[in-house]
């Protein structure tokens, strides 16, 4: 279930619930991350992990984000995307002044920050171009899916879904969530997921069992184990 080059996310956050819901979310989407509690021994793991982005809270104990920042463009070439609660326009011009290339505000949906992320890495060429999950293989950037070894003759759109559904396999997403992150806005008539959902369900079940599911009420849920 791992994707294939799968990049490497370093996430620095001293808030414990935060920093472990980050790492999850983003080893959910597909990611490889670890998590530091602040930027003690922080070039040794910028060394050994060798993170294609690092997710950096500004407000840490001891050496705080932008402190940080320098450290990490001057080792790496690794992406940067700041985490704050400050919300005032000058500290996310200095963060993206001094070399982030990304800034999110708290409160934040962890889908929201997953998706900057990946635009981030998208930028700098290092986003995954296949993913594995069970006997699906989804490859957006050449545009094609296969299931058991055969091709899924999928439309753009389907392709879209079906690698969304993926990055967020074992969790249950809405209808909403579906229309932000694969059609690009919140706000339209539900009925277009269901339309495309059915068509994709009847491509992938021409080659196995049912992987898609629907959660009444709640939205829909890629299992790899059927």
């Amino acid at each position: 279930m791992e994707p294939m080059n799968s990049p490497r996310v370093l996430v620095v956050e001293d808030e414990a619930t935060m920093r472990t819901a980050i790492v999850r979310a983003l080893d959910r989407a597909g990611f490889t991350a670890e998590g530091l509690p602040d930027g003690t021994g922080i070039e040794d793991t910028l060394d050994g992990f060798r993170p294609d982005l690092v997710v950096l809270d500004v407000m840490l104990p001891g050496r705080d984000g932008f402190a940080l920042l320098g450290v990490v463009r001057d080792r790496t070439d690794a992406g940067i995307v700041m985490v704050t609660a400050r919300d005032a326009l000058d500290d996310r011009l200095r963060g993206l002044d001094t070399g982030a290339d990304d800034y999110v505000v708290k409160p934040f949906l962890l889908e929201e920050l997953t998706s900057r992320i990946r635009a981030v890495l998208r930028r700098r060429g290092r986003a995954p171009t296949a993913l594995t999950v069970g006997d699906l293989v989804i490859d957006e950037a050449a545009g094609v899916a296969t299931r058991a070894g055969a091709p899924l003759r999928l439309t753009a759109t389907e392709l879209r879904l079906l690698r969304y559904l993926a990055e967020q396999r074992g969790r249950t997403v809405s209808k909403n969530q579906i229309l932000t992150q694969v059609w690009g806005y919140d706000a339209y008539d539900p009925n277009l997921v269901e339309v495309h959902l059915s068509a994709l369900r009847r491509k992938l079940e021409a080659h196995g069992p049912r992987i898609v599911h629907t959660a009444r009420g709640l939205g829909y849920t890629l299992r790899a184990d059927g």
